[in-house]
């Protein structure tokens, strides 16, 4: 605990060092308030969980924070409810029907139109579906009649999704404009939009004397969350929050596996010489001209592509990686050392000198290249992802990179869709390489400063 504290002020003292605590400090604090704040289960479910999660997201939507770098005023997604923001009249029509008519009145202020439009009827019936209308009312008086239907059918939440921007009536008449613009831009303007206050108006009838309705009407945004969305409307911010825990555990229990697995077989070989010593060395020289990556690539595509199958696959094709050449080259030097004379002179046992005395010496020299191997092995998560051999149930920085280039993003404009994860996977290499490389000039008595 005392070398481990002098460690701590030793780095200190540089500036680097200080910057990859930082960034280190921010990482581990966010990977643990989102495990806290966005269980796994909720986490699989908001990434996973279908339209029914996602139906209220609009689709490729910017982050909310870009309208503070546009002069426009940019949409976000508003939901009014029939029974918060509307008013509601009914009347009898006959001896069982009613006629129930719904107004919404909303201001609308944005500067572009809203990216999509839906109601959202929520009947209560037993037979007879209702029957239902719109009337749209524009600020310059204007008036637009659609949607008429009869609600046939309701999905397992009791919705029945009415999409607005697809009505074949609206989509007929504005022609070259699509329906956002034709009812939220002006008349005499097509591409400016007219502010001012809407009205719709939704007429349902109903036919049962215990029949009711309820709607809501979604104006989806431009932009969304701090993240903004993909093409399946998911929030791109739980794919970035829940990466970070997956790509921290995944790097350190790769790269600490794999330090541990090399140390010990190369201390081994290191102490007992001989035939252990020149089998260990053949299987290094034959694992050296294996490809990693091809071999995770098959074990993705023709086995399993969880992560976790892929770590344990990994820490056992780097049990004997190269390095262990050059951690028995430092064991055959501190093989020969007076303590060690000094252990076996008193009798004490191969194994307890190996793990006793000889793996303890050479740990100062490990941990810089333990720090150093994180990076590699998150990146390395992050490409087999790209690839389309990621986890699919878990939420990664990879994974959204791949739906990112899989969707082509970069040709369609979503540039925030790559740069984000991009940056989270550059701000954590950038982090722990200047934590390691500090480590090393402390360590490694070449590099300290005189």
């Amino acid at each position: 605990m005392k070398r481990l504290w002098e460690t701590l002020q030793e780095l200190t003292r540089f500036k680097s060092a200080l910057v990859g605590l930082g960034i280190l400090a921010f990482i581990v604090a966010l990977a643990i308030y989102t495990v806290i704040a966005i269980p796994y289960g909720e986490a699989v479910r908001l990434w996973r969980g279908g339209e029914d999660v996602w139906r209220y997201n609009p689709v490729n939507a910017k982050p909310a924070w870009i309208s503070y770098f546009t002069p426009r005023k940019l949409p976000q997604t508003r939901v009014l409810r029939s029974e918060e923001h509307a008013q509601m009249e009914e009347e009898t029509v006959g001896k069982t029907s009613r006629k129930v008519t719904i107004t919404y009145q909303f201001r609308y202020t944005a500067d572009l139109p809203p990216s999509e439009l839906a109601l959202v009827y929520k009947p209560v019936f037993k037979k007879k579906s209702p029957l239902v209308s719109v009337t749209w009312v524009t600020p310059d008086g204007r008036e637009y009649t659609f949607g008429r239907i009869t609600v046939k059918s309701v999905s397992v939440h009791g919705r029945y999704w009415y999409s607005v921007s697809r009505d074949q009536k609206l989509v007929q008449l504005f022609g070259t404009q699509n329906v956002e613009e034709g009812l939220f831009c002006r008349a005499d303007d097509p591409k400016r939009v007219q502010k001012g206050d809407h009205r719709v108006v939704i007429t349902a009838y109903l036919f049962e004397p215990d029949a009711s309705i309820e709607t809501e009407l979604v104006l989806y945004g431009t932009v969304h969350g701090l993240a903004g969305t993909d093409h399946l409307r998911r929030d791109i911010m739980v794919g970035l929050l829940w990466g970070t825990p997956v790509a921290l555990s995944f790097g350190l229990a790769a790269s600490l596996g794999t330090m541990i697995t090399s140390v010990i077989i190369a201390a081994l070989g290191a102490w007992f010489g001989g035939f252990v010593d020149s089998l260990i060395q053949r299987l290094t020289e034959i694992r050296m001209i294996i490809p990693t990556l091809p071999i995770l690539i098959m074990v993705g595509m023709f086995f399993s592509k969880s992560i976790w199958v892929i770590l344990a696959t990994l820490l056992v094709l780097n049990i004997i990686e190269s390095s262990v050449k050059n951690y028995r080259a430092i064991f055959l030097q501190e093989k020969n050392a007076p303590y060690i004379e000094a252990a076996r002179s008193y009798g004490a046992g191969h194994m307890r000198i190996i793990f006793r005395y000889l793996i303890p010496r050479v740990i100062p020299w490990l941990i810089p290249s333990f720090v150093l191997a994180v990076p590699s092995y998150v990146f390395l998560e992050a490409a087999l992802a790209v690839l389309g051999l990621g986890d699919p149930v878990l939420p990664t920085w990879g994974k959204v990179l791949s739906d990112a280039y899989g969707r082509g993003a970069l040709f369609q404009g979503h540039y925030y869709w790559v740069l984000e994860p991009a940056f989270m996977l550059m701000v954590t290499g950038f982090g722990f390489t200047m934590i390691g490389h500090a480590l090393d000039r402390i360590f490694n008595p070449r590099l300290r400063e005189i």
